[in-house]
């Protein structure tokens, strides 16, 4: 199996790469757009504008890149008689709680969510599908400094009804639902896999 190495900031490439996938592989069926950066800052007013450009470039024109080209060939596919794809856009709790020092971060997830429901709404006449998943506090690249921080151990991950960080093996069962047939009935929803944060 193939595998492309893209800036999804730059739209050609993203157009390129999807192009390409499809000549490959013959089809696209699903696309989970989760490629993201997490700058923070000390402060929203010491928040500089280059950060929130940096943070917009690959979290919300990312997506938006990412998903406008898989529909594009999953309607000239519907369109030919063969409908139906998945479409999962990764917010994150950011959206849909304050998230202090992380306005812009926050800022592309709530707008990931508001993207994926329009998706969905236009797109379900091609048989096309499109939902979100929002992660809690997941042990990955980004979460690195928290996860070493005593601060956050002691403070933030009791919040856990779980009492563990989530990890991307978590995922995994979502992810094959979303792109199999299984879900086909399933859109414009929003999956919040949190260990129970949110709730708590």
């Amino acid at each position: 199996m193939k595998a492309w190495t893209v800036d999804v900031a730059d739209e050609a490439a993203v157009v390129t790469a999807m192009a390409d996938t499809a000549a490959q592989m013959g089809r696209i069926d699903s696309v989970f757009a989760n490629a993201g950066v997490g700058y923070g800052a000390p402060s929203f007013v010491d928040m500089s504008t280059e950060t929130y450009r940096k943070t917009l470039a690959v979290n919300l024109d990312g997506v938006f890149f990412t998903l406008r080209e898989a529909c594009r060939h999953m309607v000239e596919r519907a369109k030919a008689g063969d409908p139906g794809g998945s479409l999962v856009g990764v917010a994150s709790l950011a959206a849909i709680e304050g998230a202090a020092r992380n306005e812009a971060y926050a800022a592309t997830k709530g707008a990931v969510i508001s993207m994926i429901k329009s998706v969905a709404v236009e797109h379900a006449r091609y048989g096309v599908r499109a939902n979100a998943i929002l992660p809690g506090w997941i042990a990955t690249d980004m979460t690195e400094m928290a996860q070493s921080s005593p601060a956050f151990t002691e403070k933030v991950l009791p919040r856990v009804p779980m009492r563990r960080w989530g990890t991307p093996d978590d995922f995994g069962g979502l992810a094959v639902y979303l792109a199999s047939s299984a879900s086909a009935f399933h859109t414009g929803d929003l999956l919040v896999v949190d260990g129970g944060y949110a709730i708590f």
